[in-house]
């Protein structure tokens, strides 16, 4: 056993979940703070002109109570789902604050969406309202004939034709508001699923999933929030990595965010945001590492204040790792999840544990197993499903109107993932990767990571894919998609010479027997390798 990790065994071992009867998340994340010092910064957000502008939790607590009054007004009801389109942004804090507090069940959309995922996501959750900005509301001008559940379009703008000018309306609304008495387990938001293997699902939470999210939250934050401290994401706070990795917990714990908008994500930007503002906590998914790395291939550090890292979403690998660890200036804890049931593993550098290559160990209160088909667990080193057990405060309810998914997501009390993974004999959990996207080739179970992880080695390479093309002799061969460093073309000597790398490093049966180079992977808005097109491409 590793000594290093006799913290995070004892701690382990004595955590226990103490869950109120009765929990609001609209009043956790502002009002809770509000009242203990309304001054304090909640929201710092980087204006079109390059100001950053504070917004404190008293702030935050009027206009989400004035918001609930409009709402109730225009004749939102509890249970009714609220949708918000909105970029990163304060008024993102006080619509789901507002819609929380009186019951309805808030709806975030990415930014990024264009009309074909609005309209799925709208019509399928039946939304009855929609809180956006004058970029949202020229999207959804032209979708509402197709919508006929959204009746109220509040626009912060007041530029939404036929809708309400929010700020209009707000400023004559009364500032108290009596949030309802909402049990931990009741309804409170729906998360939509990226769609990496499929149309996307609506997953319903209970207002207990915050509480839920915060042991995982403070296991890479550790000592979260320490003076000095704010929380900066690059991720839309529509998905559940930017909402619940980063906004909602911050904010539950009394620390201050940086909201910071931007059309697509730069690592030259990224660099200079977190230095720029001074930020010293970031959730950076291992895309945007990723691209930071290839920007700043030398790991040299950027000078920057960060405290912690933490990075979800996809495996990291550990070249990325390694790379960040030096350039950073910390050590990045990789945490894993998914938005049915998210952060229940992670790495904890400050508690021991900590592993390149490896995604880490259940966090505290979570139920882990890496399943055989029978159901059963696996042995150490052999692969299996990721599964999760429950009851867990983190867990989902189900899946919005879809009964049937909901049933197939369970296998008696476990909650399967649908992703591959296996435990080395000191518990760390090695992610192999989705089910659907294991490479069967010639006999072997090939995860698409370590692939990727060995492709990003080589020094043409930026960053790189791997999926299986189906052949008739071997089954599948292993296909890499690669986005090149600048400076590097293609050429029938660079994909050998790349080949021969990964042989080399890897096996006979993971090398890419096929390379295709693109200008950029087709990546979820969460920041998802979308290998299900690419496996389309062929």
């Amino acid at each position: 056993m590793d000594a290093t990790a006799e913290p995070y065994l004892r701690l382990q071992r004595s955590f226990r979940w103490r869950l109120p009867g009765r929990y609001n998340i609209g009043r956790a994340i502002v009002d809770v703070w509000a009242k203990r010092d309304p001054d304090r910064l909640a929201i710092l957000s980087r204006r079109a002109d390059g100001r950053l502008e504070p917004a404190s939790f008293g702030f935050l607590r009027e206009q989400s109570n004035r918001l609930a009054n409009v709402l109730v007004r225009q004749g939102v009801c509890r249970g009714d789902r609220v949708a918000i389109l909105l970029p990163q942004s304060a008024e993102v804090v006080i619509a789901h604050a507002a819609v929380m507090k009186l019951g309805a069940l808030a709806l975030p959309l990415a930014s990024v969406f264009g009309p074909d995922a609005l309209v799925y996501r709208l019509r399928h959750s039946g939304a009855r309202a929609i809180v956006l900005d004058a970029a949202g509301a020229t999207k959804v001008a032209g979708l509402r004939a197709a919508l006929p559940d959204l009746q109220i379009v509040l626009d912060v703008d007041g530029a939404a034709q036929g809708g309400v000018d929010l700020r209009e309306a707000m400023s004559g609304a009364d500032a108290r508001f009596d949030a309802v008495d909402s049990g931990v387990d009741d309804p409170a938001m729906m998360i939509y699923t990226s769609g990496t293997t499929g149309p996307p699902k609506g997953a319903l939470h209970a207002h207990r999933v915050l509480l839920g999210h915060l042991p995982g939250f403070r296991f890479a934050h550790s000592g979260f929030p320490a003076p000095g401290d704010l929380m900066w994401t690059p991720a839309d706070w529509a998905w559940a990595g930017g909402l619940l990795n980063a906004l909602m917990p911050s904010l539950a714990l009394g620390a201050p965010v940086l909201a910071w908008p931007y059309d697509k994500f730069s690592a030259e930007e990224a660099i200079a945001v977190i230095a720029e503002a001074g930020v010293r906590n970031v959730f950076l998914p291992p895309t945007a590492l990723r691209m930071m790395k290839a920007a700043r291939p030398e790991p040299l550090p950027l000078g920057l204040r960060l405290r912690s890292v933490m990075s979800a979403g996809e495996t990291l690998g550990a070249e990325t790792f390694g790379w960040a660890q030096a350039a950073l200036g910390t050590p990045v804890d990789e945490l894993y999840g998914q938005t049915e049931c998210n952060l229940v593993i992670g790495s904890s550098s400050a508690l021991g544990v900590s592993r390149p290559g490896a995604t880490g160990k259940p966090v505290f209160g979570h139920r882990v197993a890496i399943l055989g088909p029978d159901g059963r667990a696996v042995s150490p080193g052999e692969v299996g499903e990721i599964a999760i057990r429950r009851p867990d405060p983190v867990m989902f309810l189900g899946y919005w109107n879809d009964g049937p998914a909901t049933a197939a997501k369970f296998r008696g009390d476990f909650l399967l993932t649908g992703d591959r993974a296996w435990l080395d004999e000191e518990g760390y959990v090695h992610f192999v990767g989705r089910d659907d996207d294991i490479i069967t080739s010639s006999g072997y179970r090939i995860g698409p990571g370590e692939v990727e992880d060995c492709l990003a080695r080589h020094p043409a390479v930026a960053y790189a894919a791997a999926v299986g093309k189906p052949d008739a002799l071997r089954t599948e061969i292993v296909k890499a998609f690669i986005v090149l460093r600048p400076g590097s073309e293609p050429s029938p000597a660079l994909t050998a010479e790349i080949q021969a790398f990964v042989r080399q490093r890897l096996s006979a049966h993971e090398y890419p027997r096929e390379i295709s180079y693109l200008g950029e992977l087709p990546v979820t808005e969460t920041g998802k390798i979308m290998r299900r097109l690419l496996r389309e491409r062929g």
